[in-house]
């Protein structure tokens, strides 16, 4: 059990000490292979996000925001340029205040084997967990896109004098299956857990939904320790925090829910509204990232008082050229982000990385979605597409228009959206994804 602090719970100087003395596990090895192609060179948290940022840029800015700042990423699937993004853009903390990022990749330093699951990955570092001599530890799915205050959760895990939390949100009946689905009493304990059910349970008061796990853990650390170590040595476990370490704890321990709407950051223009998502479809991504671009996106990337931080690449501003009939260069109803040159060419209602380059006349690009480092050629017609980065599109392509040519051609969605890598048009990767 946690044991009960004397300060009252929400006093700033309370959340702080709880801050300081927690250690973040952000798991960041998985395969992400519903995204495909996407994922074909990098793993799914180091995937571009938002223009300038990448998916693990969210919840590493969650920590440092919340006042976390010993934090471990835990790699494995295709990790280069994951790791070369934390150190590039991660490296500001301070070690002589014992704040620091540290790369965590599979070592087999418990066992002859590469991690066999979300809670084996921990176990296998658990020698370097205790080192660190936190009193609790976060854990943290590294492919979440959202804003959260992780001071206000470890608050409420303390007041709960739980042994595990486990943040957790509302989603429609049909959506849950591909998350954990929790029950909660009144009092805020897990009463059920199960991970990816085929016929997902509806909250009593909301049959149309309900109650799914955000991959966001605080376990007490000695509890922790017991929990790998019981695991690991489990007949036929997966070695999974949600498929075994939590169903298990629910059914023998204090576990608490802690609902997101209790730590969620949203925007100044809609208070209420916590946004979250869960981007490991082609479909999900586009539309993520097409959100951004309206007049009023649920997610703020503007908001000074809870920033998200990343590398940031020395560039030029975004610059746009001619202004001819039949020759514009135009951006309508779009992020338009560093080093873009939009050459005599119209983008509409789409989302521009770093140093894309759209060229003359004749040349459209309709909400899509372009990664970094993509050169779009004259004449050139693109429509609900995502074009992943290094890509350079030929004159003349035309993708988005025509689902059985875009089908045959590159990745289409169901949802119709169409993926473009470099592999797709024959052209050799050459850039660090």
């Amino acid at each position: 059990m946690a044991q009960d602090d004397s300060a009252p719970r929400n006093s700033p100087r309370f959340v702080s000490n709880l801050t300081k003395n927690t250690l973040a596990l952000i798991l960041a090895g998985g395969r992400g292979s519903r995204l495909g192609p996407l994922t074909q060179w990098r793993a799914k948290p180091a995937v571009p996000f938002g223009g300038k940022f990448r998916i693990v840029d969210f919840c590493l800015s969650n920590c440092v925001n919340s006042g976390i700042r010993r934090i471990g990423v835990l790699t494995q699937y295709k990790a280069h340029s994951l790791i070369r993004h934390i150190q590039l853009g991660w490296g500001f903390l301070r070690g002589e205040f014992d704040e620091f990022v540290e790369i965590l990749p599979a070592q087999q330093r418990v066992t002859q084997t590469w991690y066999q699951g979300t809670a084996d990955a921990v176990f296998q570092n658990v020698d370097i967990v205790r080192m660190h001599r936190a009193r609790y530890v976060l854990i943290l799915a590294g492919d979440h896109i959202y804003k959260m205050d992780y001071g206000q959760m470890l608050a409420e895990h303390v007041q709960a004098q739980a042994d595990l939390t486990v943040a957790c949100l509302e989603v429609p009946l049909e959506q849950a299956g591909a998350f954990g689905v929790m029950a909660a009493n009144r009092e805020g304990r897990v009463t059920a857990f199960v991970e990816k059910p085929a016929q997902p349970s509806p909250l009593p008061e909301r049959p149309d939904r309900a109650l799914i796990s955000m991959g966001v853990y605080v376990f007490n650390t000695d509890f922790l320790y017991e929990q790998l170590i019981r695991d690991a040595e489990a007949p036929g476990s997966s070695h999974d925090f949600a498929k075994d370490v939590i169903p298990h704890a629910v059914a023998h321990h204090q576990v608490a829910a802690h609902r997101f709407a209790n730590s969620c950051v949203s925007t100044q223009m809609d208070p209420g509204r916590c946004y979250w998502r869960d981007v490991g479809t082609v479909d999900a991504y586009w539309a993520a990232n097409n959100d951004l671009i309206q007049v009023m996106p649920e997610l703020d990337l503007y908001d000074r008082r809870w920033p998200i931080w990343t590398y940031q690449e020395q560039l030029p501003s975004a610059k746009f050229v001619f202004e001819q009939e039949g020759r514009r260069g135009v951006a309508l109803d779009s992020l338009v982000s560093g080093g873009c040159i939009i050459s005599g060419a119209t983008v509409r209602r789409s989302l521009l990385f770093s140093n894309v380059r759209v060229e003359d006349a004749y040349t459209l690009v309709e909400d899509s979605v372009i990664l970094p480092n993509v050169h779009v050629n004259q004449g050139a017609r693109l429509r609900r597409v995502v074009v992943d980065k290094g890509t350079v599109i030929p004159p003349g392509l035309v993708a988005g228009e025509d689902p059985e040519e875009d089908a045959r051609r590159f990745h289409r969605t169901a949802q119709g959206a169409v993926l473009i890598t470099p592999e797709m048009l024959g052209q050799q990767m050459h850039l660090t994804r």
